[in-house]
């Protein structure tokens, strides 16, 4: 079935490692299996990749998008260590009184985080000294006690299970679409690319 290449970010690609593609690989040994793993959003067709993976908000909306994974959570988490001495903060408010790790996203701009309770959405442009590029860092960098960071639960969850990081504002964190596998409403699918997405939907039924 030829070579399949798909663009997604880290985090996106990491999933499709731990789910579809070792069955995919033995399934289909014919297939040379391109992913691609970068943090900007591009243009797959004018790149020359066959689908993407992203958060379902990043996916264009000419494209036609699958569901890869389950719902996912953001959360603001923090060290004991961090914590301790200081007020917790109870609201997205109370992050101007801590040290916030900021998120410099792949486009240049600064992440605002978006928290959300009872219908109200907030976006929030935090303090913070410190600014990093990868959420696995920023988990890192608030395990080492340099404040308060705010990242997919996926990566945090190690640490929130052995105590080196707890929870903050976790009734402002809600649940999100996650990532979508898209690819061009006006193209011939491949061969490869209708056997990643039947393999999908199966894992996912």
């Amino acid at each position: 079935m030829g070579r399949l290449r798909i663009n997604g970010s880290e985090g996106a690609v990491r999933l499709l490692l731990q789910t579809v593609v070792p069955r995919f690989l033995a399934l289909h040994d014919g297939v040379e299996l391109d992913l691609v793993a970068e943090g900007r959003l591009v243009d797959i067709v004018g790149q020359g990749f066959d689908a993407g993976v992203r958060l379902r908000e990043a996916v264009p909306q000419d494209m036609i998008a699958i569901p890869v994974g389950h719902e996912l959570r953001f959360l603001a988490v923090a060290s004991p260590d961090y914590l301790h001495g200081r007020t917790a903060p109870k609201t997205p408010d109370d992050l101007a009184s801590h040290q916030c790790i900021r998120q410099r996203l792949p486009s240049g701009k600064l992440y605002r985080w978006e928290f959300q309770q009872h219908g109200q959405d907030m976006a929030v442009d935090v303090p913070g000294a410190l600014t990093l590029d990868s959420s696995q860092l920023m988990v890192e960098a608030a395990a080492d006690g340099l404040g308060i960071a705010y990242v997919p639960e996926s990566y945090a969850h190690a640490y929130l299970d052995d105590g080196r990081l707890v929870t903050v504002l976790e009734e402002w964190c809600p649940r999100i679409p996650g990532l979508f596998l898209y690819y061009p409403n006006n193209r011939h699918v491949p061969p490869s690319l209708r056997a990643f997405i039947d393999l999908l939907r199966e894992l996912r039924a």
